[in-house]
């Protein structure tokens, strides 16, 4: 049967990792649509054409998760590069 052949205990990290990415893309999709303003849905919108709202534009590409990284260092650990190379 199709069900013993796919959904064995090794397939479940690989739809894990296919879900998340399905789940990352289409929260881009939605942030897309919803706050970047360069895209117009309604017909009111598409009418007025381009807009030099620089405001707008600054607000879509700072979002918070940006801002949070800002000032942080660009390692995943730190500590242990730290320990590692700094001598004492």
């Amino acid at each position: 049967m199709a069900t013993n052949r796919w959904l064995k205990p090794e397939v479940y990290p690989l739809f894990a990792s296919v879900g998340v990415a399905i789940g990352i893309c289409g929260m881009q999709l939605v942030r897309n649509i919803t706050t970047n303003p360069e895209v117009r849905v309604t017909k009111e919108h598409r009418a007025a054409g381009i807009l030099e709202n620089f405001a707008e534009g600054e607000k879509y590409s700072q979002h918070s998760l940006r801002k949070y990284v800002r000032n942080k260092t660009p390692q995943i650990m730190p500590s242990i590069n730290n320990f590692f190379s700094d001598p004492n």
